[in-house]
Parts: structure tokens; C-alpha cells; sequence
């Protein structure tokens, strides 16, 4: 039995099945380094870059220790941002599949306040939410924490950076003193020592190198002369390495903005995500970029974290990061997993002192290079390979996957492999089609029913 195995770790054999089932051949390093001590019930403070498998690291741990009979909340995870409470809910439910009856509730802003009382009066296991919409209900008494035994703060950073520890500080107030603290984070800054010297009892500080050599990241630093150049970069490095999948990272939020109407005005497929846009539209931005309907998104840093995306083409830093830990946070998104991938950044002269600053923390040289020849901007850009659609009907509504592929498939008037990600939300499905087959999946879905019933459905554009 190797030492990287599942079934090496004192896990229910339920579990044991299910990650197998999961294709989780081995434990990722901050699996191994973080499982065995959690799973003896000792504080960890966890420090990995994202996608290095974090979140299955205290989910084994928390599926572990819980009393599925015990209809109490016996966890609270903490997340910056509503679309990392989503991924981490959605992981934690296909970690505990094999066990039944596990109630997972995700609880954050944006959403209407009723329904998610309606949901707490019928209890839960497990919470997973941000800060400020977890605070609201414990403070109108409508979450009971008495019964807690496991208390997550993920991505604690980004929670800090967006001003949450207050929040967090007044949650706190609402937990039983006996639990097991867990803390995630990519980077480390003082304050996270901070938090943890307040809510944590003597943990243990585990770090994974979160450093990407050049093997699995492939580095290139493009010098620009202005904000026309910058964006005309943009372009010509999407063209040069025929990226279908880029991801854009600004350190402002006007930025974003602004980039993604430079890329639409010259027909690109392109949308911006940050801190401004409603819940609906944040929600419809990252599934159509995640099933491959949106070529390019122009990000936040804040905005990206809780991206749930299988493979990037391509990463360009618009502007460099102030923060040298975030940039490697930023350049990972391609190389997920241990994949290979490709970070472009771009400078001006004045921040030349950036680039040294970045190569000597880093402990690398990074090639500078002249941008490609502009004739490739005489190429005319090509469509997404996926089309999204939109059902209004999700989880309260019952609906499942398998009732949407059903529904397409079964006269044989289309083929299974034109359909790519469905994704459920609560009260909407989103369903990727190819390009060829969208007006026939959008006919199919407006003549025919779903699991019985007629719903209205639209192609997101």
C-alpha cells in the first residue's frame, strides 16, 4: 500500500470506494501533508496554491467525523466569494455521495434571504457560505451553531483582502469553544497569522511550495508601450498560440471592463468578471467560460478565485500584480493539477523594477520577448466551439442532468456527444451544446418537456 494511497488513511471504507470511484488515485502533496493530522483531529493551517486538491483535503476530514443522525450543522466552511461556496458545496456533496442522507446548504448574498431561512428551519449537516450573509443569519437566530465540531476558513487571504475579518471576528462569538479549526490559504501575509493566533489551538502551519518551475508553467514578459499596445497584445498572443480557453487578469475592476469591450469591439468573444456584476450574471459568465460558450474572460483577481475550470490555454497579466504570491496564485490557473500551461505578462518601462523584483522572489530568469507580427491581427477570430443555454428550472424544480440529456436525445433527433457540461443551480440549468447543434437543442427544449413539464429556455449570448 503506498504511503500516497486513500486507503492508507483511517478513512470509512465508504469513502475509501467513493474516491476510487472519483478516479482519486493518489493523495495531491498538501493531501497528504494536511489528511493525516486532520484526520486526528488537530488545527491545520494549510498554505497551497489553488487547484492543488485543498478542498478534498478537509472534505475527507469533515465527512470523517460527522454524525449523519445527528441532524445538526456540525461544520461551517467560510468562503470569500459565492462561486467558491458553490465549487466547495458541489465537491463536498461528490465526496460524501456514498453516504446517505448528508444535507450540504450553501448560504451567501445575492440571492433572496426567505428561502435559505425556509431551508435552515429543515436543518442541515454541513454550511458552506461567506461571511457576511452566515453572520446575518446567526445574528437574526436563524443558524444554530451550538452543535458544531469543525470550523473552515478557505482562501482566508482573499477574505482578509476584502475586508471580512470583522465578520469573521463576530461569527466566532457564535461558535462552541470545543472544535477543530481548519484554514486554507494560498498566500500567507501577517494578518492570517493574526486570525489564526485568535481562533486557532496550537495548529499545525503546513506549507506546499506553491513556486511553479519551468516545466509546468512556461513564462514569457512582453514589454508594451501603451494602453493600445497593451490591448493590441492581447490579441496577437491569443492568435499566435491558438488559445480557445484565456484568462485575463486586471488589478482593477474598470479594467476588466474596459479590456473586454476592446476584445468584443474586434470580435472577439469576450466578458468581464468582478466585484460589481449581480449574482445572475457572475453566475452565467463563469459557466459559459467553464464549458468552453466564452473564449476569453477578463478577471479580477478577487472574481477568478473559485473558478472551477478543467484545463486554460492561455493566462495574460494585463498589468503585473502588486503581489508577487498573487501572481503565482494568477499563472497556476494554466497549469492546474500538474498540467502544463502558458502565462503571458505584459509591462511598461516603469514597471521594469516589478519584473526584477518578481524573477529574484521567484528564483527564475523569465524570457522577454518582442510581441508576434501584427499580420496575425488580419485573422479573423473564430467562435467558442460551445453554445450555452438556459433552462429556467434547476434544483428546486428537481431537475437533474441525466432529465436534460434525456429530453435532447431521445427521438435521436441529436446525438449525446453534441451535448458538453450541464450544470444545475438552484432555479436554472445551463446546458452546453455544439455550435452546429444549438438551434436543434434550443427547438428540442422548447417543444418537448422535461421530466414531464414545459420550461422557458433561452441561449445566453
Amino acid at each position: 500500500m503506498s504511503e500516497s494511497s486513500f486507503s492508507s488513511l483511517p478513512l470509512h471504507p465508504s469513502l475509501i470506494s467513493n474516491l476510487e470511484s472519483l478516479k482519486f488515485d493518489s493523495m495531491t502533496p498538501i493531501q497528504g501533508l494536511t489528511l493525516p493530522p486532520l484526520l486526528k483531529g488537530k488545527d491545520v493551517i494549510g498554505q497551497a496554491k489553488t487547484g492543488s486538491g485543498k478542498t478534498a483535503a478537509f472534505g475527507l476530514c469533515l465527512l470523517q467525523k460527522l454524525k449523519v443522525k445527528q441532524f445538526r450543522v456540525q461544520t461551517l466552511v467560510l468562503c470569500p466569494t459565492r462561486e467558491l461556496a458553490d465549487q466547495v458545496a458541489r465537491e463536498l456533496r461528490q465526496l460524501g455521495r456514498a453516504i446517505h442522507n448528508i444535507k450540504i446548504l450553501t448560504l451567501y448574498g445575492g440571492t433572496a434571504f426567505g428561502p435559505q431561512v425556509g431551508s435552515l428551519e429543515h436543518g442541515a449537516h454541513i454550511i458552506v457560505g461567506t461571511p457576511g450573509r452566515v453572520e446575518e443569519h446567526l445574528r437574526k437566530k436563524n443558524l444554530d451553531l451550538t452543535n458544531l465540531t469543525s470550523f473552515v476558513l478557505d482562501e482566508a487571504d482573499r477574505m482578509l483582502e476584502m475586508g471580512f475579518a470583522p465578520t469573521i471576528d463576530e461569527i466566532i462569538k457564535y461558535l462552541p469553544e470545543e472544535r477543530q479549526n481548519i484554514l486554507f490559504s494560498a498566500t500567507f501575509p501577517a494578518e492570517i497569522q493574526k486570525l489564526s493566533n485568535r481562533i486557532m489551538n496550537n495548529p499545525l502551519n503546513l506549507k506546499i511550495d506553491s513556486t511553479h518551475d519551468s516545466s509546468s508553467i512556461q513564462q514569457v514578459l512582453y514589454e508594451v508601450a501603451d494602453i493600445e499596445e497593451r490591448n493590441e497584445a492581447i490579441r496577437l498572443l491569443i492568435e499566435e498560440h491558438g488559445a480557445s480557453s484565456t484568462l485575463v487578469f486586471c488589478n482593477m475592476r474598470q479594467q476588466t471592463e474596459d479590456v473586454a469591450k476592446s476584445l468584443v469591439a474586434n470580435g472577439y468573444s469576450a466578458k468581464a468578471i468582478n466585484g460589481d456584476l449581480e449574482q445572475r450574471d457572475r453566475e452565467s459568465r463563469l459557466v459559459q467560460f467553464a464549458n468552453r460558450s466564452l473564449s476569453i474572460l477578463v478577471a479580477t483577481d478577487v472574481a477568478a478565485r473559485g473558478l472551477d475550470i478543467d484545463s486554460i490555454d492561455l493566462v495574460i497579466n494585463f498589468y503585473l500584480s502588486r503581489d508577487v504570491e498573487v501572481h503565482t496564485h494568477r499563472i497556476g490557473r494554466t497549469g492546474r493539477a500538474g498540467g502544463s500551461g502558458l502565462a503571458c505578462s505584459l509591462y511598461g518601462s516603469k514597471e521594469s523594477h516589478k519584473v526584477s523584483e518578481l524573477e529574484n522572489l521567484m528564483g527564475i530568469d523569465i524570457p522577454r520577448r518582442p510581441l508576434p507580427n501584427k499580420k496575425l491581427l488580419l485573422k479573423k477570430p473564430g467562435y467558442p466551439p460551445m453554445v450555452t443555454l438556459q433552462l429556467d428550472a434547476g434544483k428546486k424544480q428537481k431537475i437533474r442532468p441525466g432529465d436534460i440529456l434525456g429530453a435532447l436525445t431521445k427521438s435521436g433527433a441529436m446525438l449525446g456527444s453534441a451535448v458538453g457540461k450541464i450544470q444545475i443551480s438552484d432555479q436554472s440549468a445551463y446546458i452546453a451544446v455544439s455550435q452546429q447543434e444549438a438551434k436543434n437543442a434550443l427547438h428540442i427544449l422548447s417543444n418537448d418537456k422535461v421530466k414531464g413539464r414545459s420550461f422557458r429556455v433561452r441561449r445566453i449570448k
